[in-house]
């Protein structure tokens, strides 16, 4: 099993969920992060003074699925997020040691 975590921009977070559940991944966890990378953030004008915005909105997925899924959850969220311009974000992929499902009790492939 592997977790899947993925950094987009969140207008791309529709586009991304309905590329998964078309390969029929439909649990998943969103969060709304802030970060920057190579783009390091933007100036912005407000109420006349110029300041800076280091940490840009963006949405954090979160996806745990078996290892035969991880190559297509990728490969749609790559095709899906990207726009050819810097912040599209990063895709992390790590390996899950165990998975527990509360309300049963199932466990691993089972529980996801």
């Amino acid at each position: 099993m592997k977790k899947i975590e993925a950094i987009i921009k969140p207008f791309k977070l529709d586009d991304v969920r309905e590329a998964l559940a078309d390969i029929n991944i439909t649990g998943m966890t969103v969060t709304e992060v802030k970060g920057f990378g190579r783009q390091k953030g933007h100036t912005e004008l407000y109420r006349g003074a110029e300041y800076m915005v280091d940490f840009l909105p963006k949405v954090k997925l979160e996806i745990v699925v078996g290892d035969e899924l991880v190559e297509r959850c990728v490969e749609a969220i790559m095709k899906t997020a990207q726009t050819g311009r810097i912040g599209d974000g990063k895709i992390f992929v790590f390996e899950v040691e165990r998975v527990i499902r509360i309300r049963t009790g199932e466990e691993d492939e089972d529980a996801i």
